[in-house]
């Protein structure tokens, strides 16, 4: 897309009203690289910026050792033609720049660098994860990005109709407690924002001796009982959750299903219709910045959906400035 192409656009972009919550985006940073999605990613981002007055950065990329100084002035002015459109738009705090290296190190680098609150990236090749081990970019950004990213599927219609708020509360762990009120925090403040609906989606399963219990050949009224003393438990865990949040004025539901929580999550996207997931993303490695095996990765693998994730308190990106 050129850049008259893109002010024709942005004449068309709707115009949204934010809740507190969003006003914590500021600083937005968007990929704007050329790939297919692109020009859905800059849009995102524009309509998130008006919603919160917040200042905007566009970057290009240009991969180490496959640029020239022309190539690198050349990506700059596209850059810089794309400027006066988005300004027109209300968003008078706007830059652009092209960052040279390793993409997802450089666009790191930047958030640390400037404090970016928000990353804003299309999927690559229409998936969120092409291929979690082979070096995709937004994967990279998924696991070692200090701030949430926000991918978004390219072709989408925005504003999103449907959000999905994935929350996994857990009784007396902080750690869990900050990353779900963040999630519902930016999932409550988009529904209004939007004028959508939310779903709030809490998958789970029996734990402990109960689980043996229904290995074995248990009588079905112990079978059910047991099953409905979990299923209690976790609604009770969310509710409290909920509790923090006035939802009168969204159009939301609560769903339990039972089992793992990527699959249940995948289901839920199809037989919903959701248009955004806001998740978190939990470190079970030990090792900072590195997320394997989480259901969060497998959920980016499988949905052809946005996605907005989110870190943990306390996450530590392995990425340094030098």
């Amino acid at each position: 897309m050129n850049h008259l192409a893109l002010s024709t656009e942005l004449q068309t972009l709707p115009v949204l009203t934010s809740g507190p919550a969003m006003q914590r985006f500021k600083d937005i940073l968007v990929v704007y690289d050329g790939n297919v999605g692109a020009e859905d990613a800059l849009n995102q981002a524009i309509m998130l910026a008006k919603a919160n007055q917040a200042r905007l950065t566009l970057v290009d990329l240009v991969e180490e050792g496959r640029y020239t100084a022309h190539s690198v002035n050349e990506r700059q002015r596209r850059l810089k033609r794309l400027l006066p459109a988005i300004k027109a738009d209300t968003i008078t705090s706007v830059d652009a720049k092209v960052l040279v290296g390793i993409p997802f190190l450089e666009i790191i680098k930047e958030v640390l660098k400037n404090k970016h609150d928000l990353v804003v990236a299309s999927a690559e090749g229409g998936r969120v994860v092409e291929a979690v081990f082979f070096g995709s970019t937004v994967t990279h950004l998924i696991r070692k990005c200090p701030c949430p990213v926000w991918i978004v599927k390219p072709g989408q219609p925005v504003p999103y109709g449907r959000i999905l708020a994935a929350v996994d509360p857990k009784p007396h762990d902080l750690t869990s407690d900050d990353l779900n009120r963040k999630i519902m925090d930016l999932a409550t403040s988009l529904a209004r924002m939007t004028s959508g609906s939310l779903d709030i989606i809490h998958a789970w399963d029996v734990s402990g001796q109960d689980q043996d219990t229904l290995a074995s050949e248990a009588p079905s009224s112990v079978y059910k009982a047991i099953l409905q003393q979990h299923e209690n438990q976790h609604r009770e865990r969310v509710e409290a959750l909920l509790q923090h949040y006035d939802l009168d004025d969204v159009a939301h539901q609560l769903l339990l299903p039972r089992g793992l929580p990527h699959k249940r999550i995948i289901e839920t996207v199809q037989d919903h219709d959701v248009d955004l997931i806001v998740m978190g993303t939990v470190n079970r490695t030990g090792i900072p910045g590195l997320l394997i095996g989480s259901a969060a990765e497998t959920v980016l693998e499988a949905a052809h959906c946005g996605v907005l994730a989110v870190k943990p308190a306390g996450f530590a990106t392995p990425v340094g400035l030098h």
